[in-house]
């Protein structure tokens, strides 16, 4: 463990840690010193991220492969990091980045699907949450890093649930950063835009107008989410563009807002 880093001594829980954003918040975390717990569903992309990181920062890093999508997800994974006894003194950092969207109308999608989705956006991150939430603020230091999206700010039309879901986890986040306020516990909450990542591919939003939006390196995202976690500061919207995007929703009409997102979540022509 080097000397001299912030995290020296500390554990961050990340979960969607094998690819994307996930993979480029673990980063920034051990090239701080933290000791990294990732969680995913895919074991071989764990393992790979978990060894890579090891060795390039010093520090240790524990594979969990687990579906969080399942009702007792995060609870196995706690138990999984119980299961490592005296090597984890204690889980400092929760990062909930794992998350999925559907694009589509909600009429004729697949229910499994659409609750899929709520179970692990929003079910997931809030039993981690809960969990580890205690420890953090007796201890009073670490706190909690949500990845939400853009989509928190407005209702969406054609990705109902997803943007649905977002608007939780920024309602959320926001809410616990008051209640921690003054407890040496952060929370934040990162609100990305398009982010070339793996989560296009498979909402299928490559297929809509969307793409036609700029979009930004997923280390970028990264370490602007990072960077906004160590400050403590409540919400970092990713680019200049998206922040005053997201700003300016509030004053806008509902309908124009509907209808703008509608027309930005429909098939290309």
């Amino acid at each position: 463990m080097a000397e001299g880093r912030t995290g020296a001594g500390q554990t961050a829980l990340i979960t969607g840690a094998s690819m994307g954003i996930g993979v480029d918040l673990a980063e920034c975390f051990a090239r701080d010193g933290y000791d990294l717990i990732l969680v995913a569903r895919s074991a071989d992309a764990l393992a790979a991220v978990s060894a890579r990181l090891s060795a390039a920062h010093n520090v240790h890093a524990w594979p969990i492969a687990m579906d969080l999508g399942a009702p007792d997800g995060a609870e196995r994974v706690a138990d999984a990091v119980r299961a490592l006894g005296g090597n984890v003194k204690s889980v400092d950092v929760v990062v909930n980045n794992a998350g999925f969207g559907i694009a589509g109308a909600f009429n004729g999608s697949d229910r499994a699907g659409q609750i899929g989705m709520i179970d692990l956006n929003v079910r997931a991150l809030v039993a981690f949450t809960h969990i580890y939430w205690p420890g953090m603020l007796e201890r009073r230091r670490g706190g909690v890093l949500n990845v939400a999206s853009t989509a928190a700010f407005q209702p969406g039309p054609l990705m109902a649930v997803y943007y649905a879901t977002k608007g939780f986890v920024l309602s959320f986040s926001e809410a616990l950063w008051r209640e921690a306020e003054g407890t040496g516990v952060h929370v934040s909450c990162l609100c990305p835009g398009p982010t070339a990542s793996h989560f296009r591919a498979r909402a299928g939003t490559g297929q809509t107008r969307l793409v036609k939006n700029p979009v930004m390196p997923s280390a970028e995202v990264a370490e602007l989410g990072y960077q906004a976690w160590r400050r403590n500061q409540r919400v970092m919207v990713t680019g200049r563009r998206n922040a005053i995007l997201a700003a300016a929703v509030r004053f806008l009409p509902k309908r124009f807002v509907l209808n703008l997102v509608h027309n930005i979540q429909s098939p290309l022509d």
